[in-house]
């Protein structure tokens, strides 16, 4: 029989019940600060925000789960579901052990007691008596390297040392489940390395982490699975290697950008770009394609007169507008000699060294010596690549090198 979930999201949904005020001038704002009118104003209506929609998974235990996504998209509305802060408002949650959650910044603090009074008052609120706290006492102020800070007031502490404080608190505390919000964002490097050896430490204990970060890398080393939230609603729920592949590349995509048969297009017109295709090892139309793969780019055209010797370019974009090369027949020594009629023209990628993402390309014909324009698709055409053999994400390309280890008696090669 396979494991119980610790926690499991059963088709929940959380929503959040606003007032959105109108725009008041400074005037009519101290009007209505300090008129000493009774008259009772007109209630203005609620909104509603819908914060996750139908968010379903189960986290097993001892998985390190991560939950990735764009700000606003809802991954910490699920933290304070997970660590009963929050009530959802339709679906069923299950929560099997201890929680202790680090969400945000003084979570838990008041501001008047000092460093060790807050030890005491978390541990109260997670449960643990006096006698129980002391025995951890010790290894919590070591372990946030606030002595000499631990008897003053938290409401003079740095967001770095509230961070300490908190994050040593939280793992010290024998917890079942813990949560990990972006938090650590905010600590120096030592100090956030430290943090990730703890998690990892624990993780080899047995104990459920969650985990919410912008840094996929972060994730990648951490977790197991991972949640992608958007606007409040599941888009992919799976093996991290998987789920951060594709996000990874929607990372990179801008919204608006043009797509083909909407893009600008600009020449004289002697010579037309009639199509592009992109043409995988069987020659076959694809538009998916992985790192490492053959691709070609055929591009066909009409001359509709002769034309000697035009140059036939293109050029790759990322889809957040970074361009990634700009080739031409003329730049490679190609010589077309003279176009007449219709014809294809293939740029010929070997390997194909881009990294998961989106690409936009821009295919072009120019007379060769004078520049002129015959015909220009700007960003006309798209094709996407996700992640094959190789665990590389972050950049642009995938180069062909390896690393040699003992360089100064170079017996072991690994090659990527």
């Amino acid at each position: 029989m396979g494991l119980e979930p610790v926690i499991s999201f059963q088709h929940v949904d959380k929503r959040f019940a606003f007032t959105k005020e109108k725009p008041q001038s400074v005037m009519e704002t101290f009007i209505k600060l300090f008129s000493l009118s009774q008259r009772r104003e007109p209630k203005t209506p609620k909104e509603s925000l819908w914060a996750v929609r139908d968010v379903s998974f189960d986290v097993l235990p001892g998985q390190c789960f991560g939950i990735v996504g764009r700000n606003g998209s809802g991954k910490s509305t699920i933290l304070k579901l997970i660590a009963r802060i929050l009530r959802p408002n339709n679906g069923r949650i299950i929560i099997n052990g201890r929680v202790s959650a680090l969400l945000e910044l003084g979570a838990g603090f008041h501001p008047d007691l000092t460093g060790r009074e807050n030890v005491f008052l978390n541990a109260a609120l997670l449960g643990f008596d006096e006698e129980s706290t002391h025995a951890y006492y010790d290894r919590i102020v070591a372990f946030s390297e606030l002595e000499e800070f631990i008897d003053m007031p938290v409401k003079h502490y740095s967001s770095g040392m509230y961070m300490r404080l908190g994050f040593s608190v939280a793992i010290h505390m024998q917890p079942d489940i813990l949560i990990v919000d972006e938090i650590l964002a905010v600590g120096d490097q030592a100090f956030q390395s430290k943090c990730i050896d703890a998690i990892m430490t624990m993780k080899d204990q047995g104990v459920t982490i969650i985990i919410v970060s912008h840094n996929i890398n972060l994730v990648r080393t951490l977790c197991t699975h991972v949640l992608w939230i958007d606007k409040g609603i599941p888009k992919a729920y799976g093996p991290v290697d998987e789920i951060a592949a594709e996000y990874v590349a929607h990372a990179y995509q801008r919204p608006g950008q043009p797509v083909a048969g909407t893009f600008s297009r600009s020449g004289s017109g002697e010579i037309e770009i009639t199509s592009t295709r992109f043409l995988n090892q069987q020659g076959e139309p694809q538009e998916i394609f992985t790192t490492g793969e053959p691709m070609t780019i055929e591009i066909g055209y009409v001359a509709h007169k002769p034309i000697l010797n035009p140059e036939v370019g293109l050029a790759i974009f990322r889809q957040d507008g970074v361009q990634v090369n700009g080739p031409n027949t003329k730049l490679a020594g190609v010589d077309l000699g003279t176009l007449s009629g219709e014809g294809l023209v293939r740029y010929e990628i070997e390997q194909l060294p881009l990294l998961p993402a989106t690409y936009l390309v821009t295919t072009a014909v120019h007379d060769g010596r004078t520049h002129q324009c015959y015909d220009f698709h700007k960003q006309a055409y798209t094709f996407s690549v996700t992640q094959g053999d190789q665990q590389e994400l972050d950049g642009l390309v995938r180069l062909p090198a390896q690393w040699v280890i003992n360089v100064q008696n170079p017996v072991d090669i690994v090659n990527l």
